[in-house]
């Protein structure tokens, strides 16, 4: 099907060819090139995107390939009016909005935030599609993918920024307690909580400061954290605080908001950096349970990894097959002072052990040769951890001649650290086998893979905003986009350990396939799906109880939707 406006054919790209049929030059474009063994060459796959307007070289009447393949090219007949693509993605919208409303959000964000309720989730399912945060680019996205706001309204990047400095705290603390208040209260569960940090260049931020980010650009940042609901797979509440507060300080603020939330049975499960006598004291004060990880280093752990080693290793008693260690339990006080005995569960794993070995290996190494360099020169060896590993020689020490020598390896120390490698321990304040506290630890995958994909996948390495409001909005924003796209993962996480590990069954990989899905406008300016569904598609949409025709039948009503807007002027 051909329509009756004209555009103009595309120059200057490659694959473009005219081919003369019965006395029309049709115009082709080869969309894709697949080489063939049998030919010994690449062969192009071609189609239709238009024919030759007699008499006009340079422009044809398209057909729906054409809207198909270059959804961006601006049709004459709409120049300057033109607002929304031919070629609309759907395929992803569709599962987010079962997500979003199988969670209830349109309704909360509905009553917190009023008639932009709409601009609001089509931000947040933004920054999961398009892995981006930006608010210029907003639009682009809004042009070819259905949308939340009434009438499916497109705005701009100004009214974007507008939208986000009119979101208020009070907004962001009122959909916070709503979201905790749907939670059930009366299971058992393991919060795990993460913090990361965003860096901040711009802008009148009151509580970004320098502190110690994990990716330093000399910027100052802010500490962004999240509480997440392990057993059901979802993020809970978010913490923003200046970019100087160290994680180990903020944790007994986070434990306090938990209470308040109304979680009382209730363990955490923290990362080393967390660990802190004061922290243990104030979880067993508030009547937490804890699993957390131990620094390697502490003396404790070195002691009490020496007192069973070689007992338990090769034990087949001992073996943990799921994760390939294995490990063992001990009982024994955390601290002098302590009043209760906690679970030690040590653990040793032969793959840790070698790449940890080799590190070393490397280190000492490394720090051999620089001292090598330096030998005979008036050179004082400072830093670096080099006194820790060598005996630092010097010809006339404390003179006016002084001069670097030579380094002499410390064994004893060296040796300590070979022995402790592939060890790890991990504590916790409850009866539990070693199997059992490395389950629950484990089970902080889901939680850093949020933050990879709220850093990564959300395009959020930084904020892009000038104001304290500005960041709080975009933190909320972004933390109910976590929340959907938490519920993406864990739906494809469960259809692949009912059908097998396959690669397009990760988000960044199943939202590639979604987008695939397309409403094509035709003649009659009505969208119908281009093609059928795939059975790779299929495979994906069954992680979300959807199927084929589910999306036949909600294709359907956005074009409804669509033909009543355009009707309606």
């Amino acid at each position: 099907m051909y329509f009756d406006f004209k555009v103009k054919i595309p120059s200057g790209l490659a694959g473009i060819t005219r081919k003369k049929i019965k006395g029309i030059t049709y115009i082709y474009y080869a969309y894709e090139h697949n080489y063939s063994s049998e030919k010994g060459y690449t062969v192009p796959k071609s189609t239709s995107i238009g024919k030759c307007i007699d008499g006009d070289l340079e422009m044809m009447y398209p057909n729906t390939n054409f809207l198909k393949f270059f959804p961006a090219e601006e049709l004459l007949e709409t120049k300057g009016e033109a607002y929304r693509s031919g070629c609309l993605r759907v395929g992803t919208y569709l599962v987010l909005r079962r997500i979003i409303s199988e969670y209830h959000l349109d309704e909360m964000i509905g009553d917190i935030i009023g008639k932009n309720s709409g601009l609001f989730l089509d931000l947040a399912v933004y920054s999961i599609i398009a892995e981006n945060n930006a608010g210029q680019y907003y639009p682009d996205y809004a042009f070819n993918h259905p949308l939340f706001t009434d009438k499916m309204r497109i705005y701009s990047d100004s009214k974007v920024s507008e939208f986000i400095n009119s979101i208020t705290r009070d907004q962001s603390l009122a959909f916070l307690n709503g979201w905790n208040e749907e939670q059930d209260h009366k299971q058992k569960i393991y919060i795990s909580y993460d913090s990361t940090n965003k860096n901040c260049q711009a802008g009148d931020i009151d509580f970004v400061e320098y502190g110690h980010p994990k990716e330093d650009t000399g910027a100052p940042v802010i500490n962004y954290s999240i509480a997440y609901d392990q057993y059901n797979a979802k993020p809970l509440y978010y913490e923003d605080y200046p970019g100087s507060i160290i994680d180990v300080s903020q944790l007994q603020y986070t434990l306090e908001k938990a209470g308040g939330y109304g979680y009382k049975n209730v363990g955490f499960i923290l990362d080393r950096g967390y660990f802190s006598k004061e922290n243990i004291h104030y979880m067993d004060k508030c009547g937490y349970e804890f699993v957390i990880m131990m620094k390697g280093m502490k003396d404790l752990v070195k002691s009490l990894v020496l007192e069973v080693k070689g007992s338990f290793e090769e034990d087949r008693r001992y073996s943990i097959r799921d994760h390939k260690v294995s490990g063992i339990t001990v009982k024994r006080q955390l601290y002098p002072s302590d009043e209760k005995e906690r679970y030690f569960h040590i653990f040793y794993d032969d793959r840790k052990k070698s790449r940890e070995h080799e590190a070393i290996e490397a280190k000492i190494d490394r720090m051999a040769e620089c001292l090598h360099k330096h030998e005979g020169t008036k050179y004082e060896i400072k830093g670096g951890g080099f006194a820790r590993y060598f005996d630092l020689i010097y010809y006339n020490k404390g003179k006016k001649d002084e001069k670097f020598m030579y380094g002499r390896e410390l064994h004893d120390v060296i040796n300590e650290e070979i022995r402790l490698c592939g060890y790890f321990v991990i504590i916790t304040s409850e009866k539990m086998t070693a199997a059992q506290a490395l389950d629950l630890y484990k089970g902080r995958d889901a939680s850093e893979k949020l933050f990879r994909g709220d850093k990564s996948y959300l395009g959020n390495k930084s904020f892009r905003v000038h104001t304290s409001e500005s960041v709080h909005a975009k933190i909320f924003i972004e933390f109910v986009a976590l929340i959907i796209r938490s519920r993406f993962y864990a739906c494809l996480k469960e259809q692949m350990q009912k059908g097998g590990k396959k690669n397009y069954m990760t988000v960044p990989a199943a939202i590639r396939e979604l987008e695939k899905i397309e409403l094509i406008r035709q003649s009659d300016c009505g969208y119908r799906m281009d093609y059928a569904v795939t059975a790779t598609q299929k495979e994906i949409l069954k992680a979300f109880n959807m199927t084929a025709a589910n999306v036949r039948t909600q294709a359907a009503a956005i074009n409804e939707d669509l033909m009543k807007i355009e009707k309606e002027g």
